[in-house]
């Protein structure tokens, strides 16, 4: 599976489901676009669990399969899934979006022509150095990263932001911060939930990686800091001059030479040391001021002491944070399987039972996925009765069935369980001829003949479900179509589901093999509803009920109409 999102490039943040770059034949035994579309429908209702899209791909990984060992495989892997997980809380997780960058200008450098092509490639900041004057130019830049630079190896080893690298893996390793800063809300997020110990140890690692952009105390100063204690300083100085007795040598000296007695300059020392500022910041004078150019020089050169520390700190963790981009791809991946596994637990049931491998064919108190309420449903078909002519009411359940039985094939052969006992065969083909919702016409009669004579079984087994098939062509001959479809692939050894309303008609000629099965309307409820049993009984014809039909549209108040009361007592008559 983990080649499978690797190989196909799934994520967590695509907001539709990705298109497979490598494709598996989900579909292979449905071999019509109705019965495709069921198993479509069967797998959305199973990805309604799933948070990201791309985790709807992951069912593809376990494409329909026929064969038994590989089921069973499955069943196995599926039986481990644990019950009852949670992944609501990745709704929550964000694309990340860079939130750090360096706070100083950095340069890579380099004298080989081949090392700048690679340089360039990976996107940083480079600069091709030739001359002494393109030393000179990096004097501006907080951190010079150097690389493959022996002619100018000692001009740059002079600037003291000059960092050696030794490698292009070692270059610019703050890429690799500026990536999993984008990260560290959906890291706080995962380890403040359940997730598991392989998502917990991913997330460790990286946010050990995230404390070397954590923004740390340090002992710099600042101009504002130096200027406050220029202010605080000239005022102590003022103060404590009040009680300085100077000679009037020392004064005449001051007022003419401006030579500042010693017991001033001892007062001036004294402050300048209790401030913890580097003495050479301020010009010695009354009042004192500040020497710009030292100052500015000071303040570069923390600065760049700070920068070179930082990136050494990152050159001494370089091994780790290459592995950064490895392991959010990793923490990806583990967040699709848990979401995977997550949507897996919630659509397996407690009285979900796993397929059973079987020569026949049967179903017991199995509900259908499709339905919000639905009642168990048990039907079956053997050796001595291969086909089921399916007869009963409108709405009473027959497309219904016919569609359930495919959903359960869907799940069967993915590995996965099913609602009640299914015991049935492991199919190689299944054909679906879904309900003709056109008019009545020489080419839908074609088209629906062209398509069944193309079913040819050969190996394993095959079923064919028809819904209304009379529908494309005349009453008159369509009974015998039906009987005549039902003998030829009796005949072929494929199990046959025919929903009909041409119960009576078929039954006269009913071949060999075949069984008529009814799903009845029992009568109208206190709201002349239809009150239908929707399991088969089987070996019985059901009537298609129009009286109920027309008693109901007759007893409600909404369809009150002449025409309706004249029909429904010319019926009871």
């Amino acid at each position: 599976m983990i080649n499978f999102i690797l190989e196909n490039e799934l994520s967590i943040f695509n907001r539709s489901k990705s298109e497979l770059t490598v494709k598996k034949e989900s579909e292979g035994i449905f071999k019509t676009k109705d019965a495709k579309s069921i198993h479509t429908k069967t797998i959305g209702k199973i990805a309604e669990g799933f948070v990201f899209s791309d985790t709807r791909n992951l069912i593809d990984f376990f494409n329909i399969t026929a064969d038994l060992n590989e089921v069973h495989r499955r069943q196995e892997f599926f039986k481990l899934v644990e019950k009852n997980l949670d992944n609501g809380f990745l709704n929550l997780i964000k694309m990340p979006e860079k939130k750090w960058k360096p706070k100083y200008g950095v340069v890579v450098v380099t004298e080989d022509e081949k090392t700048l092509i690679e340089l360039k490639k990976i996107d940083v900041p480079v600069k091709f150095i030739s001359t002494s004057d393109d030393v000179e130019s990096l004097e501006n830049y907080d951190l010079v990263q150097v690389i493959e630079c022996e002619e100018s190896r000692m001009a740059l080893e002079r600037l003291p932001q000059s960092v050696f690298v030794r490698n292009i893996s070692e270059v610019y390793l703050e890429r690799y911060l500026e990536i999993l800063s984008g990260w560290k809300n959906n890291l706080n997020l995962l380890e403040a939930n359940k997730t598991n110990a392989e998502i917990s140890g991913i997330i460790t690692k990286l946010k050990e990686m995230l404390k070397l952009i954590d923004e740390k105390e340090t002992n710099k100063i600042n101009r504002d800091e130096v200027e406050g204690k220029l202010e605080e300083m000239n005022e102590n100085i003022a103060d404590k001059m009040k009680t300085l007795s100077i000679s009037g040598q020392a004064m005449f000296d001051m007022m003419s030479k401006g030579i500042l007695s010693k017991e001033i300059i001892d007062l001036i020392d004294k402050e300048i040391e209790s401030s913890g500022i580097d003495e050479g910041v301020f010009e010695k004078k009354l009042p004192l001021t500040i020497d710009e150019k030292e100052l500015n020089k000071l303040l570069k050169e923390q600065d760049s002491n700070e920068f070179v520390d930082f990136a050494e700190n990152l050159r001494r963790n370089s091994s780790k944070l290459r592995e950064v981009p490895k392991k959010i791809k990793e923490l990806e991946v583990s967040l699709l399987l848990l979401d995977f596994y997550s949507g897996i637990s919630k659509f397996i049931k407690e009285d979900n039972i796993f397929h059973e491998n079987s020569k026949e064919f049967s179903i017991y108190g199995s509900k259908n996925l499709f339905l919000d309420k639905p009642q168990p449903i048990s039907f079956s078909l053997d050796n001595k009765n291969r086909c089921s002519i399916l007869t009963g009411a409108n709405s009473g359940g027959k497309t219904t069935l016919l569609e359930h039985i495919i959903q359960l094939i869907s799940l069967s052969q993915i590995g996965l369980p099913v609602s009640g006992k299914v015991n049935v065969p492991l199919f190689s083909e299944v054909y679906y001829f879904a309900k003709n919702k056109g008019s009545i016409s020489k080419g839908a009669f074609e088209t629906l003949l062209t398509q069944m004579s193309k079913i040819k079984p050969k190996e394993g087994n095959v079923i064919i479900l028809a819904d209304e098939i009379e529908s494309v062509t005349e009453p008159g001959v369509a009974g015998k179509i039906v009987c005549a479809t039902a003998e030829y692939f009796i005949k072929l050894g494929c199990f046959l589901i025919i929903a009909t309303h041409l119960g009576k008609e078929i039954q006269a000629n009913l071949p060999a093999g075949a069984r008529i099965d009814g799903i009845e309307a029992k009568g109208l409820d206190e709201n002349y509803e239809l009150i239908v049993d929707h399991n088969p009984v089987l070996g019985k014809l059901a009537n298609s009920t129009p009286e109920l039909i027309i008693e109901k549209m007759a007893k409600s108040k909404e369809n009150k109409n002449d025409y309706i009361d004249f029909i429904f007592e010319w019926v009871k008559k």
